[in-house]
């Protein structure tokens, strides 16, 4: 046994030290990621940003944040809106679109899609003055869906039943509980339907496209950076430095200076971000994905 002991501890024994010591780790990791984000660049005066979209869009207050004080910088002269996300619930995602409508009102803004820039992460960006794409990204997914499954079959074998009490005919609408009634399924498409409408709508609108002519563009295709152009969804094909540039270009600014993140504040948000789209990913909804 203490043969195996001695042969593991290379592996067992820094577990034990942190399990041990588990407090003065986790305030040893805070100290270095407060002590490497102290360099000389911080104490230049940043007067470009870049704010990140990342992972489905549920909460984005912290996003909505980061552009109110990008528009109420006077220092901050364009923002860089770094996205790569597959999109996520509608109303979070019209959101954050209409703030970078206000923030390009008062300043430049480039969209970079990074990796994945679909359905709601594209309604997100479809307002800044450009969109410029990784050749590697894919891009549009253009389309509204609702779901739920159905465990009536389930529910029947372990001898599960419901009862309800509710007042509305369509208050049921949606339940996983049973296969939705033909009004039921009508009602759902109608909302499904008008928030299509609406998405496409600011779509042709923001990037000067036909509406009569959305199934090109639209009707949840998928397309390569290279596609995307073809059809309208994006400006250029590129690198995050094309991107990067053509805000230097639409700002003038001389001598740019980007502005860092914080990255204890990054990676507690990560963290916490992660954990919200985990739980509300399960949950039923409208989303623009």
């Amino acid at each position: 046994m203490n043969l195996i002991s001695k042969l593991f501890y290379p592996i067992t024994g820094p577990i034990g030290f942190i399990q041990r010591n588990f407090k003065t780790v986790f305030f040893l990791t805070i100290l270095y990621f407060i002590l490497t984000n102290n360099d000389t660049q911080n104490l230049e005066t940043a007067n470009l940003q870049i704010i990140e979209l990342n992972g489905p869009i549920m909460v984005v207050d912290e996003v909505l944040e980061k552009i109110e004080n990008a528009k109420a910088n006077t220092d901050i002269k364009g923002v860089l809106l770094k996205v790569n996300s597959p999109g996520g619930a509608v109303a979070p995602s019209v959101e954050l679109a209409y703030a970078i409508k206000e923030l390009n009102e008062i300043k430049p803004v480039v969209a970079y899609a990074s990796g994945i820039m679909a359905s709601g992460s594209y309604y997100a960006s479809i307002w800044s003055n450009k969109i410029i794409a990784n050749p590697g990204s894919m891009i549009g997914s253009i389309g509204v869906i609702m779901q739920s499954a159905d465990a009536s079959e389930l529910m029947s074998k372990i001898g599960i039943k419901t009862q309800t009490v509710k007042m509305g005919k369509y208050k049921e609408s949606g339940t996983p509980t049973r296969q939705w009634t033909k009004d039921e399924r009508a009602e759902l498409e109608k909302v499904t339907q008008d928030t299509y409408d609406m998405f496409i709508t600011d779509v042709a609108n923001a990037r000067k496209l036909k509406k009569e002519n959305h199934e090109e563009y639209a009707d949840a295709h998928i397309f390569t950076s290279s596609q995307a152009k073809k059809v309208g969804l994006i400006d250029k094909v590129g690198t995050i430095k094309t991107a990067k540039r053509e805000l230097i270009i639409l700002t003038d600014v001389k001598s740019p200076i980007w502005s860092r993140e914080n990255k204890m504040d990054k990676f507690m948000a990560k963290m916490l971000n992660n954990s919200i789209a985990n739980i509300t990913t399960n949950l039923n909804g409208l989303m623009a994905n």
